[in-house]
């Protein structure tokens, strides 16, 4: 994909039939306020262009995939209120979901995602 814009898309999860409903956030208004403020979410948040998150001031548990520019996912992590973990270098984007979701969508190190706008 070429230049990534604020909006709505489709996430599809390779070795996955259904696809997940996904807001992207690319201007550096959206990527700064990422999931503050809500209580959930439904479906996935797309960061772009983004190696790191922090989950100060957020109301629930997220999980966090880091993927490659080819859209690879290079590490899953569940993250608590309150946490600031290490970048990670091969990350050009970051994708958020509710704590658990990752996990029945299938993302795991490896896992190769599609973007639909």
């Amino acid at each position: 994909m070429g230049k990534w814009q604020n909006g709505k898309g489709r996430l599809t999860v390779e070795g996955r039939d259904e696809p997940v409903e996904l807001e992207i956030a690319a201007s550096y208004s959206t990527r700064r306020r990422g999931l503050l403020g809500r209580t959930g979410l439904d479906g996935a948040l797309l960061i772009t262009p983004c190696s790191s998150v922090h989950t100060f001031r957020m109301g629930f548990t997220i999980d966090v995939a880091y993927l490659d520019k080819e859209l690879k996912v290079v590490d899953v992590h569940t993250l608590k209120p309150g946490r600031m973990p290490l970048p990670r270098l091969r990350a050009r984007h970051v994708l958020e979901a509710e704590a658990g979701a990752m996990e029945r969508w299938g993302l795991r190190p490896g896992v190769r995602l599609s973007v639909d706008v």
